[in-house]
């Protein structure tokens, strides 16, 4: 299959659309199979600006032109700010921008989605071995996967073991890693960084050799217009490609494009809420109302910020090096957490406050683990660059609020701690809060987005739920989604392990079907 020039038709066994973590997993694993043809194509292009694969330039990374930069509706919860919400647009997607941490989450995560599926395959122990042949954790002896996991003990800030001592005397157990089914403790975020450089999912799935398989091809720059439909199947899917348009007719079709763009693109092509494309100028072929629902995200409040004593080397990771899990309003109680306080190697704040010189200050972030409020994702108009009216609903809930409010003060309860005296000199944010309203007030400043957008084509039994157990979009028959969008809801950490889990365990039943057949 060649990249084809304008008004080209091609054909494929299999089409993926998206070219991050889930569809760059899914393009090496499914072409393993050297029977099924394999296309890949994603909007962006190969990876190439030298400051992705530098771990302490991640924050810099958003805004450039890899980044689609997605803006979110006011919040009335962040007081009244607009978010940006960085995804990756380029092979390998947002694994080229995020922080790094992988985290599997707590066994109770999954609960919720066995549950709502029916199936045991999204239960922590259905998943348990896609995550182990996903991993690689350095242990000698041991088959690792394609993704290093590297443990980060050796390389972290003093300023972070002051800060798991101060945890540790406060009572949270001293973990060796987030991946071992405890959270609730504390330890070094173990990343994916090997030898100083990000590994993000084109460097350990698309290598070389998986490249140059003929059975392979990914297309970049190539952008999917709209889906095309005969009765309920997917007929060819219209691509806006780098010479003109492009029209790919698939046996399968894999949507990876991510909570924001698959839900879209479903939208654009007549798939989701009626109430929605009126607005937009769309035909509604099959009205689907919680496509674009069930949108939920992390916040982080930044920060919990204090003055040093003495000049804070630079982190030799990537600025957040520890995040501690706890139940609210205790460091001894076990289970699945509730909130968590990050340790930031540098002044970490939100737009709302003065920022400060890198070395003269440090920042504790604190949020919470599984927030209740649900926003929603809609289209305006019919052509991808048409804008998404994003609307995460940020705090919402009282009971995000409530475990806000105990997530700072336990942020507040570790700074104080005497194992950081050698390094703080006093606090600056948030300073005097005398009541919740000033609280409160404090955090919806202080909010900023954890960069985690899911849920917004949720997978269940349930009539509502628009993908099915299997990740097949329930209207149509060869159409399925894989990405962080058929979450039904949030793990207590960063998502990015999960949907890697997700796309693995999406193979392997793909796979062996194939080969029963």
């Amino acid at each position: 299959m060649s990249q084809g020039g304008s008004g080209d038709k091609l054909q494929t066994d299999i089409l993926i659309i998206g070219g991050g973590s889930a569809g760059g997993l899914l393009a090496a694993r499914l072409s393993e199979d050297p029977v099924q043809k394999v296309l890949m194509i994603e909007a962006g292009e190969e990876a190439t600006d030298p400051d992705i694969w530098n771990p302490a330039a991640w924050p810099a990374l958003q805004g450039r032109s890899y980044d689609w930069d997605y803006v979110t509706e006011p919040q009335a919860g962040t007081a009244g700010r607009a978010h940006h919400w960085a995804r990756g647009r380029l092979v390998g997607g947002s694994s080229c921008l995020h922080a790094m941490g992988y985290m599997r989450g707590h066994p109770d995560d999954f609960a919720p989605w066995a549950q709502a599926t029916g199936d045991a395959r999204w239960s922590w122990e259905g998943l348990l071995p896609a995550f182990e042949a996903n991993e690689d954790h350095e242990v000698e002896g041991r088959d690792g996967g394609p993704l290093l996991v590297h443990r980060t003990d050796a390389e972290a800030s003093p300023l972070t073991h002051a800060f798991i001592a101060a945890g540790a005397r406060l009572g949270l157990p001293r973990l060796q890693g987030h991946n071992e089914g405890v959270m609730i403790g504390v330890t070094p975020n173990s990343m994916n960084i090997s030898d100083g450089r990000r590994v993000m999912v084109a460097d350990a799935w698309l290598t070389p050799e998986v490249r140059a398989r003929k059975n392979l091809t990914i297309m970049t720059g190539a952008m999917a217009r709209r889906l095309v439909l005969t009765g309920k199947a997917v007929e060819h899917v219209e691509i806006i490609g780098r010479d003109g348009p492009v029209l790919i007719e698939a046996g399968k079709v894999l949507l990876c494009a991510g909570s924001l763009e698959s839900p879209a693109l479903l939208m654009r092509s007549g798939i989701g809420p009626r109430g929605v494309f009126d607005a937009a100028d769309v035909d509604c072929l099959f009205d689907m109302p919680e496509i674009g629902k069930n949108l939920q995200d992390h916040l982080l409040g930044a920060g919990n910020l204090y003055a040093t004593r003495k000049h804070l080397p630079p982190s030799r990771l990537q600025h957040s090096e520890s995040m501690a899990y706890m139940r609210a309003g205790s460091f001894t109680d076990g289970g699945q957490p509730e909130i968590v306080v990050g340790c930031g190697v540098a002044p970490i704040v939100s737009e709302c406050f003065e920022a400060h010189a890198p070395g003269t200050a440090y920042s504790f972030l604190f949020g919470v683990t599984h927030p209740t409020s649900r926003g929603s994702l809609k289209i305006t108009g019919a052509e991808p660059g048409d804008r998404l009216i994003i609307d995460p609903a940020y705090l919402t809930t009282e009971r995000d609020r409530e475990l806000f409010r105990a997530a700072l003060e336990a942020a507040r309860t570790i700074g104080q701690s005497e194992e950081l005296a050698e390094w703080r000199d006093h606090e600056i944010l948030p300073g005097p809060l005398e009541t919740r309203a000033e609280i409160d007030a404090f955090i919806a400043k202080a909010a900023i987005t954890h960069h985690h957008p899911s849920g917004t084509c949720r997978m269940g039994k349930d009539d509502s739920a628009p993908v099915d157990a299997d990740l097949r979009l329930k209207a149509l028959d060869n159409l399925f989604v894989v990405d962080a969008s058929v979450m039904p809801s949030l793990t207590a950490g960063p998502i990015h392990a999960a949907v890697l889990a997700i796309a693995e365990t999406f193979a392997r039943t793909m796979l062996d079907t194939k080969k029963e057949a």
